[in-house]
């Protein structure tokens, strides 16, 4: 998911809107459950200094002279406290004191000393250099819609719910948009929420679709009513016993295990027809009541459900991994 920032009349360079999404609205993001990383895909603000070769040259001036200048004079420095010890006995009020040391635009670094003379002359950071407020990084360029603009990328905990976290994050975009600067909007340039919502409805769709297409099959082979409500009824009681485990276990609802759902249903119903089948034979061979014919067939048929069962559960995960394995079997 991207979370943007645009200018639509360009009165915001790119570069305020990344330093401004950095310092404001990265870390509100941060705080919402299910976020677990947040990336910002511009920079932030910086002081940039473009030297001039040929005059620092003629001024007979290096790069490590104008370093180790504009880092002795762009210093914070603590002027200490008013009353404190040794001082006036008695003295119970101390005033700590602070001084604006650091520089902050570019006419203040322009004006940083960078050699001076006997005779009064000096050399600073403007003669030698162009002094303006740009990005700290020229990495990253973006652009929305031809506007200037930045962007962060969310990124989803593991484990989280995708479509909860980004409702989140729009609940929280729209919270922070009276507090942007004038001439900037927030936006949303990409987000996976919905496509996630479609393979979920589309799931659902295949599993009402299978479940029609079951009780088709087996009315057309089977012949009898009540011998198809059964298995077709297996389906949708299986279903709700799976989403009460998932609920217990905090299991949620996506994409991968609707798509289990839809394999299991496959072996459930399998498993259905083979009992009816085995109930309807002994009835038929036998004589037996359907309570008594029931029972036998159960005791005939449950140790291999259950081992068809487990062998089929046991080998699609392997299948799954082994992806060329299972395309040369298929072949």
């Amino acid at each position: 998911m991207l979370v943007g920032l645009r200018s639509p009349d360009a009165s915001v360079s790119e570069a305020a809107l990344g330093d401004f999404m950095a310092r404001n609205i990265i870390e509100e993001l941060r705080r919402i459950d299910g976020v677990g990383r947040v990336q910002l895909f511009g920079a932030e603000q910086a002081m940039r200094v473009w030297l001039d070769p040929t005059r620092l040259t003629g001024y007979g001036l290096t790069m490590g002279d104008v370093a180790a200048a504009i880092e002795q004079q762009n210093l914070e420095i603590s002027p200490g406290r008013i009353g404190d010890s040794p001082g006036v006995p008695g003295q119970r009020i101390t005033v700590p004191l602070s001084a604006d040391g650091q520089l902050s635009t570019p006419e203040q670094f322009a004006a940083i000393v960078l050699r001076a003379a006997a005779d009064g002359s000096r050399v600073v950071l403007g003669d030698v250099a162009r002094v303006e407020l740009g990005a700290q990084s020229y990495a990253w360029g973006t652009r929305e819609d031809g506007h200037p603009a930045t962007a962060a990328g969310v990124q989803l905990r593991p484990g989280a719910n995708a479509v909860r976290t980004a409702g989140a994050v729009r609940e929280r975009m729209a919270e922070l948009a009276p507090l942007l600067p004038r001439g900037v909007e927030s936006s949303i340039p990409f987000d996976t929420a919905p496509f996630v919502k479609i393979s979920i409805q589309k799931v659902v769709q295949t599993l009402l679709e299978a479940m029609l297409l079951v009780f088709a099959v087996m009315y057309l082979f089977l012949q009898n009513w009540r011998y198809t409500l059964i298995p077709a009824l297996v389906a949708p009681i299986a279903l709700l016993g799976t989403f009460a485990v998932m609920l217990a276990l905090g299991f949620s609802i996506n994409v991968l295990t609707m798509f289990g759902m839809v394999l299991a249903i496959g072996i459930i119903v399998d498993d259905a027809i083979v009992v009816v089948e085995g109930v309807e034979r002994i009835m038929a061979e036998e004589g037996l009541p359907p309570r008594e014919a029931t029972i036998k067939a159960m005791r005939e048929l449950t140790g291999a459900v259950i081992g068809i069962t487990l062998v089929l559960t046991a080998v699609s995960p392997w299948r799954w991994r082994c992806r060329s394995c299972s395309r040369r079997c298929w072949r």
